[in-house]
């Protein structure tokens, strides 16, 4: 082979070889990106939340009790999951859906002090009913009563506790109204009571009254409660109100009359200034 040839030969192979170690390059480079492609997480999996992910509120089947966003004021609340529930229990601790309106809303046959037509005068059906039975039973007793309030709204209770913070700042607001959300008087079973002739209507006065002393005597019969009986402030979270009616049915009422308790002790709930 003369030297021409042998300089041909020589290219050639050297040639192959690079062809070579570029083949292998090539194949380990797709060997390495399909491995990186099959560590991923295969389709329809779902990453763990960020830590700044909030989770929707949990919903219980117990009447007072959900998921717990902030109160505004340093403590949480509980938003209420079964607000219709006759034996509801809203407190300081336990809230009503902001949106939250009865159903059933009905104006009850029973006096009132005032004329009007108008949403504080109304009530759910069943304590409606319940309401008329005890005014009629309270008559043929030689006692004559009348309604002050019933149902509020959410936004005429917002109304309402604003001014008395203005009024008496929020300390002092807490001990006798209601944070917007938290009032009985949004659920439409709860109302204020007071004689025919309104004195001392919703005030501490009422407190002794023959139409008082009826009241704690046989509202339980009806299926309702005197909702913050005196001495009770530490677990209600409110001072003593006599005139503060709150239907629970019969057997509840009745239960909680006997043993002297109140709502919150019924159902074992923390007391509300724990």
């Amino acid at each position: 082979m003369n030297r021409s040839s042998k300089m041909k030969a020589r290219r050639r192979r050297t040639l192959f070889f690079a062809v070579v170690i570029i083949a292998v390059l090539i194949v380990g480079f797709l060997v390495t990106k399909y491995e990186d492609t099959t560590a991923q997480a295969p389709e329809g999996t779902v990453a763990p939340p960020k830590a700044t992910d909030a989770a929707a509120p949990a919903e219980t089947d117990k009447p007072g009790e959900a998921g717990k966003p902030s109160n505004g004021s340093g403590g949480e609340r509980a938003v209420i999951a079964q607000p219709e529930s006759i034996a509801v229990l809203v407190n300081k601790q336990n809230m009503l859906p902001d949106d939250y309106k009865p159903s059933d809303l009905v104006y009850p046959d029973v006096p009132f002090l005032f004329k009007d037509k108008i949403d504080k005068r109304k009530m759910r059906s069943e304590a409606a009913g319940a309401l008329e039975e005890m005014f009629d039973g309270a008559k043929a007793d030689g006692i004559r009563l009348a309604g002050v309030s019933a149902y509020r709204s959410h936004t005429t209770q917002k109304s309402l506790f604003d001014g008395y913070v203005k009024k008496d700042g929020l300390e002092k607001a807490m001990t006798y109204s209601a944070y917007p959300g938290t009032s009985e008087h949004e659920t439409g079973l709860a109302i204020d009571v007071s004689g025919s002739d309104g004195k001392c209507a919703a005030t501490d006065c009422f407190a002794g009254t023959p139409e008082a002393e009826w009241l704690a005597g046989h509202a339980a019969e009806y299926g309702f409660i005197i909702r913050y009986p005196q001495g009770q402030e530490s677990i209600t979270g409110y001072k003593y109100e006599p005139w503060h009616l709150r239907y629970v049915g019969k057997e509840i009422a009745s239960d909680i009359a006997s043993r002297g308790i109140t709502l919150e002790e019924y159902f074992d709930a923390v007391p509300v200034n724990n």
